[in-house]
């Protein structure tokens, strides 16, 4: 059976509304600094904002106070912490701490279940479940939108059809956060039909339930229907959001589509979302796949973000597919420095190497691999078909 949580003080109630951690940590360090012990009311909401921040020192101070004042037995805290630590990315302590209550009410295993899904870990989410069936606990719409993230990143369309039956047995007026997450997961399994049909059946849809299908579609290559849902979001005047961006900037990259992919970009701040750096990746992935490498690298210069390993790849791949010899060689230097230890990017330039017919050069990156002991590690990959599952490593 779950409780009524009563609401936090004022202090902190209106920058937890509003979206403002920041604000919130500050309110709630002013709080302490007067003397004023912060109790089972206070904590969640200060929880909250230390994962929205990633305030992992705070957040262990906060904890410790728990434990002190003896709030961590409230269910509502610990179903803050563990989401808390989930945030944080640190599942090994959530999963700790709710092993360890001597209770556990419907939210707080619903808090755990939502923080495998959340975390990408779709197995540990599912076996959860496993676990919140056999001790009888309350199945509600929260947990059915975990076992469909979990079953999208699974692709475990199958499966993720099962709980579409259960949601349409059990809830007479379906929650949008359900709409959304039945989307989502047909995306992921790529039944983009079937997505469709829920989608064109929801009784509304926010900017989620748009993002979702045309990240969907633009990641999936099929760019002229996630450029159409864009523009038709638009013109409905829902405001796009980061995701939305993302996914019809990935519908320009798939189609080489580079004008209309820096008109899209350039117009992000237009709408109040600053790019961010999968967005500066996308733009990236775009002019490399369009052969324009040089200003991919010169993207990569100027942004306002250090690049990650998946940018630079992706632009070392394009280098290989257009001959950009020099931009490879700056590339995979940095690449090198990030992960010295990774055979790909070795593998990557010996080959870009090879094709331009620079076999000694090649060869002297093979030799270096085998130098300092750098060996390249076989491809794995799964997929389900019907019933069964398929493990399929490739050396």
């Amino acid at each position: 059976m779950r409780t009524c949580l009563p609401p936090p003080p004022p202090r902190l109630l209106p920058a937890t509304r509003s979206g403002r951690p920041a604000q919130a940590l500050r309110a709630f360090r002013d709080m302490l600094a007067r003397g004023v012990p912060p109790d089972h009311f206070t904590l969640p909401p200060v929880l909250r904002s230390c994962a929205l921040t990633s305030a992992a020192g705070l957040a262990a101070s906060s904890h410790a106070l728990a434990v002190k004042l003896g709030a961590q037995e409230n269910l509502f805290v610990a179903s803050a912490l563990v989401l808390c630590y989930a945030g944080l990315s640190n599942l090994s302590d959530a999963r700790r701490l709710f092993d360890g209550m001597r209770e556990r009410d419907a939210v707080l295993w619903t808090s755990m279940l939502s923080a495998y899904a959340q975390r990408r870990e779709p197995e540990a989410a599912l076996r959860f479940f496993g676990g919140m069936v056999s001790a009888r606990m309350e199945l509600d719409a929260v947990v059915m939108v975990s076992l469909l993230l979990a079953c999208g990143q699974l692709g475990w369309r199958r499966h993720g059809r099962s709980v579409h039956a259960c949601c349409v047995r059990r809830f007479v007026g379906t929650p949008l956060s359900l709409w959304n997450a039945l989307v989502d997961m047909y995306v992921k399994c790529g039944d983009f039909a079937f997505a469709e049909r829920v989608f064109a059946g929801m009784p509304r849809r926010d900017v989620i339930s748009w993002s979702a299908l045309i990240l969907g579609h633009g990641l999936n290559g099929r760019s002229d229907v996630a450029l159409g849902l864009f523009d038709r979001m638009a013109a409905e005047g829902i405001q796009p959001n980061s995701v939305t961006f993302l996914g019809a900037l990935s519908a320009c990259a798939h189609s080489g589509m580079v004008d209309k992919a820096y008109a899209i970009f350039e117009g992000m701040k237009r709408w109040g979302v600053e790019p961010e750096l999968k967005h500066y990746s996308c733009m990236a992935d775009t002019l490399g796949r369009a052969g324009r490498v040089v200003e991919a690298v010169k993207l990569i210069e100027e942004m306002p973000f250090e690049p990650d390993e998946a940018m630079l790849g992706g632009v070392l791949a394009a280098c290989r597919v257009h001959g950009e010899m020099e931009a490879a060689e700056w590339i995979s230097e940095r690449l090198m420095d990030m992960s010295p230890g990774k055979s790909g990017y070795y593998m990557s330039l010996a080959n870009i190497y090879s094709d331009a017919g620079r076999y000694s050069d090649a060869e002297r990156i093979r030799g270096f691999m085998k130098a300092v002991k750098v060996s390249k590690l076989p491809g794995y990959s799964s997929v389900e078909l019907d019933v069964d599952r398929f493990h399929i490593t490739s050396n």
